[in-house]
């Protein structure tokens, strides 16, 4: 605004702005500073409004002085100064008007005629449409009239009014919050004393008002020191409500017990009794899968054993024929005549049978740990895929790699590449997939289930 003002050479819009910043400086107390702007500052190219503004900012300057003076020569000398340019601003103002009211209601308090509720600001209360920051004012002023122990209660809600009303309006003033704390303090409300207080000092640092943080300054740490005695007489008073209720408590869990230690000691011979009966369902279980295992199978490989017998049988009797005719081609035709490839083929099909025999869901149990995409399945002409096989001699209990390769004919390491491929797929994790794999139940205790 000054720097335009500038531009136009327009010297009423030019002491408007100084009177602009005299307000700003004096709300920071920057008391020289705000002289300074004052003595720069033409009063005979104002209007009649800035005139007002101006001698009512000039008054309040000298008043608040007298308060940071605090000095019988100065103070006086700067309330009568006061006093004089509140004269002038009531001079200029409309009888009756807003500004004209308040400024005699302000004169009231500047003069000390506070034994009455001033007249002027109950008019201005009861007969103007005021904004929230002119509602704050008035009911700030008022308060002043309301010093008497009997007009403690009045005193209050006015400055509450005030309160409410500088945070509606978004004003950085400390007086009603200051003065609110400092009244609750006096009364013993120490607590809520140092909210308003804080929040004083709050919002003078905010706007940077020295005078004000100088009187909150004084009073702050005795309220915050008031508080601390409270708090710590509070504490005191909760640890022997705690002690107390302690001492109980103990007593009633020292009864307790006592009344239910039978009861506990029955429930955990039950409980023991029943996880032994579990341990020996599952035992139970494990046994009746192991000897259908064993019945399977031991009666499997006798066969086996005994075919493969009665064939080295007959090829040792065929050599030792070819050997005494001196047929030594016809030898090399007889070992040839034996299918290595088909025989493992023929051993692991009779193995997958009686697997699935065994286990007839594990293709479907083994496939729901992984997603649809990856699951492995045997092709048409096959009951269990390399794949399927190796996990098969895991859950038959066969976990060592070396042995595993030795029966498919791989070696370790492929068998190792297998198994950490799979369960790179699987949707379970890798150290829980061997547990579901032997999770599997055979057909006898699925059946039992």
């Amino acid at each position: 605004m000054r720097n335009i003002s500038d531009i136009l050479h327009d010297g009423a819009k030019q002491n408007d702005c100084k009177i602009k910043l005299a307000f700003i400086l004096l709300s920071a107390g920057m008391f020289k500073e705000a002289f300074d702007c004052f003595n720069g500052i033409e009063v005979r190219l104002l209007n009649n409004e800035s005139k007002i503004e101006y001698y009512a900012l000039k008054a309040r300057a000298h008043s608040d002085l007298a308060n940071y003076d605090s000095n019988s020569y100065y103070t006086q000398y700067n309330n009568a100064e006061s006093i004089k340019y509140l004269d002038s601003t009531i001079a200029l103002c409309k009888p009756n008007s807003y500004e004209w009211l308040r400024q005699q209601g302000d004169k009231q308090i500047r003069i000390g005629d506070i034994q009455e509720p001033s007249k002027y600001y109950l008019r201005i209360l009861k007969d103007f449409k005021l904004t929230a920051h002119q509602r704050a004012m008035i009911a700030t002023g008022l308060s002043s009239s309301y010093m008497k122990p009997s007009q403690i209660e009045e005193r209050a809600n006015l400055l509450i009014i005030g309160v409410i009303n500088d945070i509606r309006s978004s004003t950085k003033e400390t007086l009603a919050s200051f003065e609110l704390g400092y009244l609750l303090y006096q009364n013993g409300n120490v607590k809520d004393a140092y909210i308003f207080i804080d929040q004083a000092m709050n919002d003078a640092e905010y706007y940077g008002a020295k005078l004000r943080k100088i009187k909150i300054a004084a009073v702050l740490p005795v309220v915050a020191a008031q508080k601390l005695v409270l708090m710590e007489k509070e504490k005191n008073k909760f640890l022997v409500y705690l002690l107390t209720i302690t001492v109980v408590s103990i007593f009633v869990l020292m009864i307790s017990f006592i009344i239910f230690n039978q009861l506990k000691r029955l429930k955990a011979k039950e409980k023991i009794i029943e996880e032994k009966n579990l341990e020996l369902e599952t035992i139970n279980d494990k046994l009746v899968e192991d000897t259908r295992i064993k019945e399977e199978y031991i009666g499997y490989f006798f066969n086996v054993i005994s075919g493969y017998i009665l064939k080295l049988e007959k090829l040792k009797r065929n050599i030792d024929r070819k050997l005494a005719a001196r047929k030594y081609e016809d030898i090399q035709l007889a070992i040839n005549e034996i299918n290595i490839k088909k025989e493992r083929d023929l051993l692991f099909y009779t193995f997958d049978h009686i697997f699935l025999k065994i286990f007839p869901n594990f293709i479907t149990v083994f496939n729901s740990l992984f997603k649809e995409e990856d699951q492995i399945w045997p092709k048409d002409n096959e009951v269990l895929n390399t794949d399927l096989r190796i996990f098969a001699l895991l859950r038959m209990g066969i976990s060592d790699n070396e042995t595993i390769a030795n029966i498919l004919e791989y070696s370790v390491n492929t068998i190792y590449v297998y198994k950490m491929r799979i369960k790179a797929r699987s949707i379970v994790p890798g150290d829980q997939f061997d547990k579901k794999i032997m999770a599997i139940k055979a057909v006898d205790v699925v059946n039992k289930s």
